[in-house]
């Protein structure tokens, strides 16, 4: 581990005066430090959506100051990470971008499973990424339980490296695409794959898909457990990437398997509109989902994904109005 290694995170602590006060902070090993203290109140303190925004001069401050703890140079009021509650690190993002069929051996897997003949190269094609977009508070959770929808019985789970954009972008090329971007995380993007199509609609109308059904119920995007800054990454391009549910390993694959890889993502979607820093891409997922296997995610299930370098996402599941489920609202 460098000198310099921290993790940008949200949290809340139930003791102290600060007590249920949503903060930022930067975790070092064990403990995470107040970005008010390492800034001193200064631009970018006061929440880790300000901190990206002023991502250029605090990112290296952030950065200095972990090497400071860690020498000894520095002291600064700090808690035991296991004290603290963490929270999705940016609670209402700027926008969501999610990419669609992006890995080799999903499209492989999904493709076999519906029957259905291999998909040619979408390079060979001459395609581009493909992406929806998630609402933002609304589908946004942290660590920690997660509500699952009333109205589906086939929540599926797709474990993703999350993009956070730190540079305002726009029209940007491949090549220069990834100095954009402050960080690396993990989403679970949650899929009602019972409710992708309308009932009683057409199959031949293009008004046939429900995207917000299917993607955009409450708690849909478990986000988390913190931002690891992109100078950590060795390669974004050869992460591993794995989900258990219930301790049972589901999914176990390799972001080498990315048709189009993170650059490709950004530089396209800067050229449909501004990315802004706040953004966030998810960057679709491997083999191993549910609807491969006709298995869906039921209250009681354990979640967690494990991304190389970047940490460990964690979430329990359950129905509405059950008492493990109070602490699944979201957070401002």
């Amino acid at each position: 581990m460098r000198e310099s290694s921290y993790r940008l995170a949200s949290f809340t602590t139930a003791h102290g005066s600060q007590a249920g006060a949503v903060r930022a902070g930067i975790v070092i090993d064990e403990r995470i430090v107040g970005l008010d203290a390492v800034l001193g109140g200064a631009a970018g303190s006061d929440s880790v959506a300000s901190a990206l925004a002023h991502w250029a001069q605090v990112g290296p401050q952030l950065g200095e100051a972990a090497r400071a703890v860690r020498s000894g140079r520095a002291e600064f009021p700090c808690e035991s990470l296991g004290r603290v509650r963490l929270l999705a690190p940016i609670a209402r993002p700027g926008v969501i971008f999610c990419a669609g069929a992006n890995y080799h051996d999903h499209v492989a897997a999904m493709t076999k499973a519906l029957g259905l003949p291999p998909e040619p190269d979408p390079h060979a094609a001459g395609l581009k990424p493909w992406h929806f977009i998630k609402a933002s508070a609304s589908c946004v959770r942290g660590p920690g339980p997660i509500e699952l929808p009333t109205y589906s019985t086939r929540v599926d789970w797709e474990a993703e490296i999350a993009i956070v954009i730190g540079r305002k972008c726009r029209n940007v090329s491949e090549a220069h695409a990834l100095e954009y971007v402050a960080g690396l995380s993990i989403v679970n993007d949650l899929s009602a794959r019972d409710h992708l199509r309308r009932s009683g609609v057409a199959v031949e109308s293009p008004f046939r898909y429900d995207w917000v059904s299917q993607k955009c119920f409450e708690g849909a995007l478990p986000f988390g457990p913190w931002i690891c800054p992109l100078e950590e990454i060795p390669d974004i391009g050869a992460l591993g990437i794995r989900l258990w549910v219930n301790d049972v390993l589901m999914q176990d694959s390799s972001s080498a398997h990315m048709i189009f890889s993170a650059a490709e993502q950004i530089a396209h979607l800067s050229t449909r509109l501004t990315l802004h820093p706040g953004d966030v891409i998810a960057t679709g997922t491997p083999a191993g989902v549910g609807a491969e296997r006709g298995v869906f995610l039921k209250a009681g299930d354990s979640v967690r994904i494990e991304v190389e370098t970047i940490g460990t996402l964690t979430n329990q599941f359950t129905i509405a109005g059950s008492p493990s489920a109070e602490g699944a609202s979201p957070v401002a």
